[in-house]
């Protein structure tokens, strides 16, 4: 495994107006390894996933992949490595007008790496990795459930063989057991991938299945690192309190001031 961290955020600071929303980020996602970020709502975690992406441009720090700041490089130097990212978005983020099996070839066919009928065998292949059938292909998203739609949206994230993968709160409306199967198809996906991958969320189980380190972002700044299986037991206040959802705590005290 390469000493080169496949991810490196180093000083990333993004501010909108008056609000420090990141303040000064560290963090290091190893070649191989896999990291869950977890923190309340407006504590950065969208921001910092967006920056990486390329979706927002930070104020200052610097993005390293495989050890090149992507910050420096020009727009289709910076599309050449985004491109070799995959995301599941909260929601699915499915396109109502497309048929599953184009949802899922979506950014093959975007990127012209495939003939529509090389990507649509590609999408029924995905899809059977994530455990839907063939016959799942031609169906509409609003045909599908909330389950599958998780489902088709993990096949579309790795459809192209992502290097790296990201997943914004991948069981959010999802119940106790359906989150755990697709847990389990994240972990599966990203060990057959040999990916890096990086997830938020605030699923404390699922965060301890899917990851094997964790961060915790508050205020706009990374107070814990840590194995994900010390989450419920990091010696942390900041960290146990979010993560034993305790109403009295250091949170809830600086809240208040």
């Amino acid at each position: 495994m390469s000493d080169i961290p496949k991810i490196r955020v180093r000083g990333l600071t993004k501010r909108f107006g008056d609000k420090l929303v990141l303040d000064g980020i560290d963090l290091e996602l190893p070649a191989g390894g896999s990291l869950v970020v977890i923190g309340g709502s407006g504590s950065g975690k969208s921001v910092l996933i967006k920056c990486i992406l390329g979706l927002i441009e930070p104020d200052a720090g610097s993005i390293e992949i495989d050890g090149v700041d992507v910050l420096r490089l020009g727009t289709r130097a910076r599309e050449a490595v985004t491109a070799r990212i995959g995301m599941l978005f909260q929601n699915g983020a499915l396109f109502d007008s497309l048929p599953v099996w184009e949802n899922v070839a979506f950014g093959l066919l975007a990127r012209r790496m495939l003939d529509r009928r090389a990507a649509r065998a590609r999408a029924i292949e995905v899809l059977a990795q994530v455990g839907l059938g063939a016959e799942v292909a031609t169906l509409a998203p609003s045909e599908l459930s909330g389950g599958m739609q998780k489902r088709v949206g993990l096949a579309r994230a790795i459809a192209a063989q992502p290097e790296i993968l990201f997943f914004d709160e991948p069981t959010t409306g999802l119940d106790p057991i359906m989150g755990a199967v697709i847990d389990g198809l994240i972990v599966d996906c990203v060990k057959r991938l040999g990916s890096s991958a990086i997830a938020i969320t605030h699923d404390m189980a699922s965060a301890t299945r899917i990851a094997d380190h964790a961060a915790m972002l508050f205020e706009g700044r990374i107070v814990w690192t840590g194995p994900a299986a010390r989450l419920l037991d990091s010696g942390n206040p900041l960290v146990d309190q979010f993560t034993h959802g305790r109403r009295e705590g250091p949170i809830q005290m600086r809240l208040r001031a």
